[in-house]
């Protein structure tokens, strides 16, 4: 799970999730247009029983009940396959449209053709083919409504229409183009606002992961800078170690206590410093054949704390395990990097006092890093997560809290901060169990 090769695998996670973006918004387009198929078959039901029995204009109902049916049929057959979860295509939006088109035209055959007012409900559908299709797709379903059209002007049978367009608004047919408009006015209306939320809802999670990419990328040169610098500073470190281990045998330096302390207090530093390096390396991604182990919650955080302790001069340090019955999980570095970084982030804060407690959430991991310093910043709290966000006034400064959430991110946690009323902060890091548990080969999911 090293930092420099999750950087990597996220990358081509938000990629892959890019490209299955386009799926989930046709998906959606094809909800949209299974709810207005429904309000069709709908529509439909109710003007040809208003236009036979009301109207008194004699329609084969057999014949156009069993058109009904057919798209009932064919618009279940959607129903059916969302609850599949199946991904969507273009092609499936594009037959939809042309069922649709073909049912209307077979219904306007048997109710007048051409002469029936609602022919101008092509007008919508080859709207819905543009604002959903690409440009060919749009042109097509025009083409194929144009034929339609001068099918039924040439074909269609003709049925007793009163031909009364001079009464103005207590014409039959007048009426029925009005509503025809309403019709399609409304059904235009609801659907572009539908689709446009849609589009918005699309635009945004293309940002989202535009911006987790930028900073995927900034993470990855990030581990190619203290990769690199990682390897220059190895053969310095050492040659300070090894004079350092020669110092403590010198008898004039370890005769005065001053001197021999200073000298402990270097070697452990330089420790510190080879063993940062180190993790440098495996997080990049340069094992040198070794592999993670197996501990458990409660004694990885207990090893890490006292090293913790070891390592930094803190005047007290609290550490408070709650976690419970104990579970097996992998010892990984960059875990233990990420929690030392917030620790760390803490004791510049508070250098009197810093707190740990650990505990679990249902199937989560949960730490909680406490302080008794100055508090988050307003502007650091908005922005928590984005890189340089501090208040520290150094240059570079910021990329702690950067790095800690795009791990918690990686692993599938989240992180939170807040400032406490009795002064102080708090930060909390939820992290699964299930990807800290140590995976065998075969529970890969890369492979």
């Amino acid at each position: 799970m090293g930092l420099y090769a999750a950087g990597n695998s996220s990358a081509l996670m938000n990629s892959a999730l890019v490209n299955t973006e386009d799926s989930n918004t046709l998906g959606k387009h094809m909800r949209e247009l299974v709810k207005l198929r429904w309000v069709a078959v709908l529509g439909q039901l109710l003007t040809i029983v208003v236009t036979h029995y009301s109207f008194g204009i004699e329609l084969p109902l057999r014949l156009m009940f069993t058109g009904l049916a057919v798209l009932v049929f064919f618009n279940a057959l959607y129903e059916v396959s969302f609850r599949v979860r199946r991904r969507i295509h273009a092609r499936e939006l594009l037959l939809g449209l042309v069922v649709d088109m073909i049912t209307l035209t077979f219904q306007l055959y048997l109710s007048g053709g051409v002469a029936n007012p609602f022919v101008f409900l092509y007008l919508f559908q080859v709207a819905m083919a543009g604002v959903l299709m690409a440009a060919p797709y749009a042109w097509a379903l025009l083409g194929l409504a144009s034929l339609c059209f001068f099918w039924l002007a040439e074909r269609a049978p003709t049925i007793n229409l009163p031909h009364d367009y001079s009464q103005g608004l207590d014409s039959y047919y007048v009426q029925g183009m009005f509503i025809c408009l309403l019709l399609n006015a409304a059904l235009v209306v609801v659907f572009v606002n539908r689709i446009n939320r849609n589009r918005r809802e699309h635009d945004a999670r293309l940002a989202e992961l535009r911006q987790r990419s930028l900073e995927g990328e900034h993470i990855l040169r990030m581990g190619l800078l203290a990769s690199g610098a990682a390897h220059e500073l190895g053969t310095p470190l050492a040659t300070i170690a090894v004079i350092l281990g020669d110092w403590r045998h010198m008898p004039a330096l370890m005769k005065d206590p001053t001197l021999r302390e200073e000298v402990e207090d270097m070697q452990t530093q330089v420790a510190r410093c080879k063993s940062i390096v180190s993790g440098i390396l495996l997080s990049a991604g340069e094992t040198r054949g070794e592999e993670s182990e197996e501990t458990s919650v409660c004694e990885f955080f207990e090893q890490l704390t006292e090293e913790w302790q070891q390592t930094r001069k803190t005047q007290a340090f609290h550490f408070d395990n709650e976690f419970g019955d104990d579970v097996d999980i992998a010892s990984d570095s960059v875990l233990k990097q990420t929690v030392c970084n917030l620790l760390d982030n803490a004791l510049e804060a508070s250098p009197t006092w810093v707190g740990l407690r650990l505990s679990r959430q249902q199937d989560a991991v949960l730490l909680q890093v406490l302080d008794r310093g100055p508090g988050f910043d307003r502007k650091v709290i908005e922005n928590l997560g984005k890189p340089y966000q501090s208040t520290k006034g150094r240059p570079g400064s910021g990329l702690g809290l950067f790095l800690v959430f795009n791990v918690a991110h990686i692993l599938g946690g989240q992180v939170s901060a807040k400032n406490l009323p009795e002064g102080g902060a708090e930060v909390s890091l939820r992290l699964p169990l299930s990807a800290l548990r140590l995976k065998e080969d075969g529970d890969d999911p890369r492979r």
